[in-house]
């Protein structure tokens, strides 16, 4: 699965444009999903010496990604018409409608090939009461 990922907010804490402590368990889950046979790209509104940075940052941690701010590699570029959308089959980013689940229910939503709804809605099963009261006609 190629599965595009924000840096700021995501990897890291956002204190753009340093670079923030490590958000817990991303560079840990983030090694699983390249082990597991994922194409990880870095996805990324940092340019220049400030991408480099954050680059530099991942892979010191082990993290080596597939591609930045694109969808391809270098040995893959055959023509120079590509669109600027990144082609991905998952993208992980703290602005996500709802926010940034922890880096362990990400890990399991991709490892299950579910939606982070259906996660909830299993998860909340059995939370609520299980006897109705008399008046509740819902």
């Amino acid at each position: 699965m190629t599965i595009a990922v924000d840096f700021d907010g995501t990897i890291v804490e956002d204190r753009y444009p340093e670079i923030g402590r490590e958000r817990p368990f991303a560079v840990a889950t983030l090694k699983q999903l390249i082990q597991d046979g994922h194409r990880l790209l870095l996805w990324s509104v940092r340019e220049g010496s400030r991408l480099e940075a954050a680059v530099k940052w991942c892979e010191e941690r082990g993290v080596r990604f597939f591609a930045v701010n694109r969808d391809y590699d270098d040995d893959e570029l055959t023509e120079m018409r590509h669109s600027r959308k990144l082609k991905a089959d998952i993208f992980i980013d703290d602005r996500n409608v709802g926010g940034l689940p922890d880096w362990g229910v990400i890990y399991q939503l991709i490892q299950q090939r579910t939606s982070l709804e259906d996660y909830l809605r299993e998860s909340l099963q059995g939370t609520e009461s299980k006897k109705k009261k008399p008046w509740w006609k819902f």
